[in-house]
């Protein structure tokens, strides 16, 4: 604790042009790897750290950030195109230290959160001001950062992607995962008339129910879920699902899904690689199979789906006690804890969002 608390950033200097925002760090903390690897390969580094961006980009200190799937594969090199270690974190949230000239949504002081094409485990970043949020009031900067990568991403899968309609049946795969636990939060508040979610363990399906899950199925010792989903909708099966399992659920998947259905892939944690008829399968049901990514996606996407977001779901994130959304955390680990945080991740024992806590001392 000693070493995370002298790696603490120092001095900032700031450097402005008439064409570009930027900020000069003297020391920071910043999670790095030397090879690609296992959580083993990660360590806390002191560095300083030149920002460059535009007169529209935001300075933020960073307060805290999260864990996400992508963030073990691609610190194992396995992330799509990946071939060196890349800046990990996928979203944050802090405060606003210093905003460029032609920012006009946010000034210093402003408590917001971002998604991050990387660069989260760090105490200090640069974010345009189209990709930020603001933080609801009811929300601590500590829990906020567990809310960007998963909530935008359940938000795209359901909406963008999807388009679930009113009165649809969804299924949701990995229901103790952070995208799982928004999602079926999203789809209650869109209106679905069944939201079933498959899990592994009875405290994650336990969970799910009561974030509005209508049933919940442990495939562990309910092998054949699909079984259970028709059962559960007559025999019509699920309209959407959303799905992070690929080639293993393959068979379960299209005898699950409605006629007309749309099936959203978005991970493959049960393999790539296909063997039977799906092709023809698909045909049959008239199925559309829609794979996303959100990394990946442009700024321009990005900006849209922030503000969509931003318009139609963050206003119900308010008193905790009455709240329609919420973000759910499983376990909070300190920045200089990051291996044991990936361990962790790793195990499949989460329920929730994993945090880092980066500069947050002052909520525990």
């Amino acid at each position: 604790m000693l070493n995370s608390l002298l790696l603490r950033p120092t001095t900032t200097i700031i450097m402005t042009s008439s064409r570009a925002f930027g900020k000069q760090v003297d020391r920071m903390r910043v999670v790095a790897q030397d090879r690609l690897g296992s959580a083993k390969e990660l360590y806390v580094r002191h560095e300083s750290k030149s920002f460059t961006g535009s007169e529209k980009d935001v300075f933020i200190k960073i307060h805290s950030s999260a864990l996400n799937r992508a963030d073990l594969l691609i610190r194992a090199g396995k992330y799509p195109g990946q071939k060196a270690p890349k800046p990990l974190g996928l979203e944050m949230a802090g405060v606003v230290e210093e905003v460029g000239g032609d920012v006009t949504k946010f000034a210093p002081g402003d408590r917001v959160m971002a998604l991050l094409s990387g660069g989260g485990y760090s105490d200090f970043t640069l974010v345009n001001e189209d990709h930020l949020m603001r933080v609801p009031e009811s929300v601590s900067l500590l829990h906020a950062g567990g809310i960007p990568e998963v909530w935008l991403t359940a938000y795209q899968l359901l909406h963008f992607v999807a388009k679930l309609q009113r009165g649809e049946k969804v299924l949701i795969h990995a229901g103790g995962s952070g995208v799982a636990t928004a999602a079926i939060q999203l789809a209650k508040l869109a209106g679905a008339a069944q939201i079933i979610v498959t899990a592994g363990t009875d405290k994650k399906l336990e969970k799910a129910l009561a974030l509005g899950a209508t049933t919940a199925i442990n495939y562990k010792t309910n092998a054949e879920f699909s079984e259970i989903v028709l059962q559960a909708t007559d025999n019509m099966g699920c309209d959407v699902i959303l799905d992070c399992v690929g080639a293993s659920y393959w068979k379960q998947n299209m005898a699950s899904i409605a006629r007309d259905g749309r099936w959203v892939l978005y991970g493959l944690m049960g393999g790539a690689a296909v063997d039977g008829h799906l092709l023809g399968m698909i045909l049959g049901k008239r199925i559309s199979l829609l794979g996303s990514t959100l990394m990946t996606r442009s700024d321009d996407y990005k900006t849209e789906l922030i503000s969509s977001f931003a318009q139609n779901a963050l206003p119900h994130f308010k008193d905790p006690s009455s709240a329609q959304l919420r973000p759910i955390i499983d376990q909070v680990f300190p920045l200089h804890s990051v291996v044991e945080a990936h361990e962790y991740m790793a195990s499949n024992k989460s329920n929730g969002k994993i945090l880092l806590n980066i500069n947050c001392d002052d909520e525990l």
